[in-house]
């Protein structure tokens, strides 16, 4: 079996999001707006956080492909494509972390 990209996921998120919520769980979420949308972002943060220290391996590879899947739901409700995250990520890695964090505090 082929692995999913990230960006075949983004596509698949904006398909499902066109068709009707009979058929389409992605559909239903984007229906009840951004703010359940990022409910359900954050539970599966914190339920990737819970795998991550108190599960498997299998648990928390589960729980990361929600976290992603619910991600990209967001995305998809604010109307931001998955290669605008991306253009940020590469301008990110064309310094050190350290460099780019340090970037981000308040002055």
């Amino acid at each position: 079996m082929s692995a999913l990209t990230l960006q075949q996921l983004a596509d698949r998120v904006k398909e499902r999001a066109a068709a009707s919520p009979d058929v389409s769980y992605t559909r239903r979420l984007l229906d009840k707006g951004l703010t359940h949308c990022a409910k359900k972002l954050g539970e599966e943060a914190v339920e990737t956080v819970l795998a991550a220290v108190n599960e498997g391996q299998d648990r928390l590879v589960a729980e990361a492909a929600d976290l992603l899947y619910h991600l990209l739901v967001v995305l998809e409700c604010r109307g931001i494509a998955l290669s605008e995250v991306e253009a940020e990520l590469a301008r990110r890695v064309a310094r050190s972390g350290l460099e780019e964090k340090a970037s981000r505090r308040p002055a």
